[in-house]
């Protein structure tokens, strides 16, 4: 029996970070959270990420310069954004980088796990190439 996927979520707000935890360990995933960027980076959880759930806007480092950052070292993990300021540029940026989707704060449990299903898929298929 293979492990369940590690999902990393990222965000500087301690609320979302606790109700995105919840949802998605009651999937059966392992979750780990950080408040910031520099915290997964500096994670040995970084290395067993199957996918990354983050905030866009965030202290020092932004979830969109953690993509970039992790695309530019060639760890090519699928990202779901979630924000509460709907820019398109960042839109199109996360999604031209790479991204899954990119959910407005609140959004519905329902599209948070639907985009979780897509990036899982994407990342099985990116690992087995």
């Amino acid at each position: 029996m293979s492990s369940p996927p590690v999902i990393s979520i990222i965000d500087d707000d301690g609320s979302v970070r606790t109700a995105t935890d919840n949802l998605v360990r009651s999937l059966g995933y392992v979750v780990h959270t950080f408040a910031s960027a520099e915290e997964f980076l500096c994670s040995s959880h970084r290395n067993d990420t199957s996918c990354v759930i983050t905030d866009v806007r965030m202290p020092a480092m932004s979830g969109l310069e953690l993509q970039d950052h992790l695309v530019n070292s060639g760890q090519r993990l699928p990202f779901i954004f979630i924000t509460a300021f709907s820019v398109e540029s960042d839109r199109a940026r996360a999604l031209k980088a790479g991204a899954i989707c990119f959910l407005i704060k609140p959004f519905d449990g329902e599209a948070l796990i639907k985009c979780l299903d897509a990036a899982l898929a994407r990342h099985v298929v990116a690992t087995d190439e």
